[in-house]
């Protein structure tokens, strides 16, 4: 038996044994007639030709038969039933139903950074000593610091004399609801997900209160590679910022309340991690022995987060965050502003203008002044003074603001103060120039190569940002400077002292030029009088 696998060359295999099976039939009919029995023939001939037709009629219907369910055969094999595309469609749609039904959506705080916003800046987004959490889990150039997370890990059940089994089933617990904190489907085991987690919040523990107690008092040694005040500690500092090396604050609560025997602690770990972002600060006046108490006391205002409390809180950087807009919220804009804002807009340089650049701010009358708060974002005008604190820039301020950023664009509960600032900067500074006069104010201090590189990073840091100027908290202070901006008084004035007043030679010049004037009109008029009345 031979196994036929193409149904159409079976078909037509099928055809032609049918019409030989016809012809061989109807030859030996014609064969087998005698002479004698010619006439016979003749008579019984209408009636067999009747006959004849009739098989005729019924082979050809046979062979149409045949015919089309060869054409269906071969259709069936070119193109596949329709069910089971159907079937398809609809296993991707239950998919769908079940990843909504999760409802981790709520949950969600450690994103990615979207492509958009990724585009020729990747440095400042991805870790480049340590990884934190499963984004960058499998990085073979970051597998290096493992080896001094579980030294890490070690010493600590080595002080606590705890077993490893306590932290793993106590973080098991847990596991649910951290992947639900990170977007997208995480590939790792529970196993691999639990060791991962309690690796590398331990390692973080260690590193917070080596900072704020000393590594020396926690049983690492003066020379110790990582857990030691070197310079190597600010780049750690910078990629445990980034918003895709975050870890649940839950977390590393957890963990850090079984080491000190409280489980259910909270707020501990936020006040650490203040200490350790400290030096990230964007201001000059760093935490010293006096000031440790600084953020502290500062809470006294209207705060909506203290990072010493068990409220808000869902990683660093939003411990991070929210710290530095710990004064409370912000004015909101005014009502006819609000009138025609617009749901979301791509920010560029046509929708996200607050206010002139400082060349055309200064030509206007408009004078620029440094406010003595540690508050960088609180900017104030007032008089045709425009007051703005203090911005210390570093080499690790561009990871930050864009980090900062990209979570303010991430995450639903969240405001646009970060944002707001820094697209008011970037309007401010449009070239080196700008700069240099804000840091001949005092406003900008920075510790690049030159002014042109705070003009390029001012430049860069929101381009394919979402923002609408109208939700600002700096649009009402905008449309003040604006409106000072456009009264045309201001201007003459500003252009009058710019060119008459701008040294003392030239006022000297001005003065005299004023009395040579007056004392010619003097002497006209005594001249004219003396004719008419001698």
């Amino acid at each position: 038996m031979v196994a036929v696998f193409n149904k159409e060359l079976l078909s037509w295999y099928l055809i032609t044994l049918k019409l030989k099976e016809t012809v061989e039939a109807g030859i030996p009919a014609l064969q087998q007639t005698p002479t004698s029995t010619r006439s016979l023939k003749l008579l019984e001939q209408p009636h067999q030709q009747q006959h004849q037709h009739q098989q005729q009629q019924e082979q050809s219907e046979s062979l149409q038969i045949l015919i089309n369910d060869g054409r269906e055969n071969a259709n069936e094999v070119s193109n596949p039933p329709e069910d089971e595309w159907v079937i398809s469609i609809r296993e991707k749609l239950e998919q769908a139903h079940q990843d909504d039904a999760a409802g981790s959506w709520a949950k969600l705080c450690v994103y990615r950074i979207p492509h958009c916003l990724r585009e020729g800046d990747d440095k400042a987004y991805v870790p480049q000593i340590v990884s934190l959490g499963p984004y960058h889990h499998s990085r073979r150039r970051l597998r290096k610091m493992d080896e001094h997370k579980w030294r890490s890990l070690h010493q600590i059940l080595k002080r606590t004399h705890h077993d490893v089994k306590l932290y793993l089933n106590s973080i098991k617990e847990l596991e649910e609801k951290a992947r639900s904190c990170y977007e997208g489907s995480v590939t790792l085991s529970s196993n691999e997900f639990v060791e991962m987690m309690v690796l590398d919040g331990c390692f973080v523990l260690e590193l917070f209160r080596g900072v704020a107690e000393g590594f020396k008092q926690l049983g690492y040694s003066r020379n110790d590679p990582v857990f030691a005040m070197r310079g190597f500690m600010h780049s750690i500092q910078r990629d445990m910022i980034m918003l895709e090396n975050q870890l649940p604050l839950f977390i590393l609560d957890r963990l850090l309340g079984l080491q000190i025997g409280e489980p259910d602690q909270r707020g501990l770990v936020a006040k650490f991690a203040l200490r350790f972002f400290d030096p990230l600060m964007p201001t000059d006046e760093p935490l010293g022995k006096n000031d440790r108490n600084r953020l502290e006391s500062s809470l006294g205002y209207a705060t909506t987060f203290d990072p010493l409390s068990d409220q808000g809180g869902l990683h660093c950087l939003d411990v991070f965050r929210r710290s530095l807009l710990r004064t409370g919220p912000q004015p909101s804009p005014r009502i006819w502003i609000k009138r025609w804002s617009h749901a979301a807009r791509v920010a560029d340089k046509r929708r996200q203008q607050l206010i002139h650049c400082v060349t055309e701010l200064r030509e206007s009358g408009i004078k620029f002044k440094k406010r003595k708060t540690d508050r960088f974002w609180d900017v104030k005008f007032k008089n045709g003074i425009l007051r703005i604190p203090r911005l210390l820039i570093h080499d690790g301020t561009k990871s930050l603001f864009l980090n900062l950023i990209a979570f303010e664009q991430c995450h639903l509960d969240c405001s646009n103060d970060i944002t707001s600032y820094v697209i008011f900067m970037d309007n401010l500074i449009n070239s080196p120039e700008d700069v240099g006069y804000l840091h001949y104010c005092g406003i900008i201090e920075h510790w690049l190569g030159s002014d042109s590189e705070v003009a390029d990073l001012f430049n860069r840091l929101c381009q394919e940002v979402v923002f609408d100027i109208n939700d600002s908290y700096l649009s009402r202070l905008s449309e003040q400077v604006n409106r000072y901006y456009n009264h045309k008084w201001n201007a003459w004035r500003a252009s009058l002292k710019h060119n008459y007043f701008n040294n003392p030679w030239a006022i000297i010049s001005f003065v005299a030029a004023v009395v040579l004037l007056l004392l010619t009109s003097a002497q006209t008029f005594y001249g004219v009088y003396g004719y008419y009345r001698p």
